[in-house]
């Protein structure tokens, strides 16, 4: 991983932060964090404007995938673009093994898929 690239554990992410899920709409759907923001990192430079409306001063970006790679190339872009961004390391099953709270659409039995 990038020495720059700030990461955190599922577990340490803050009840309060903003969380941006960059999966996919199928992953998202099986089951994701009731707050995080959804931008799928296959949209993610055309819709940059949904995540830097929602950053504060000094607030970071955690961003999240399924397991950690796409969501850190998405944090390393961020980071180009002078917002401050973390990677959670693990992803979304770091997040479901750490005991984060999960929901799905449709009213399904969330899961990470």
């Amino acid at each position: 991983m990038n020495a720059r690239m700030p990461e955190v554990d599922a577990a340490s992410v803050p009840a309060d932060a903003l969380l941006l899920d960059v999966r996919e709409d199928e992953e998202w759907d099986a089951g994701h964090a009731e707050e995080a923001l959804h931008v799928p990192m296959s949209e993610f430079v055309g819709r940059l404007g949904e995540v830097t409306s929602r950053t504060g001063e000094g607030q970071p970006v955690y961003v999240v995938c399924k397991a950690g790679g796409r969501s850190a190339q998405v944090a390393q872009y961020l980071l180009q673009q002078g917002v401050e961004a973390v990677n959670v390391s693990g992803g979304m099953l770091a997040w479901e093994a750490a005991g984060r709270p999960l929901v799905a659409e449709g009213g399904t039995e969330p899961q990470v898929v």
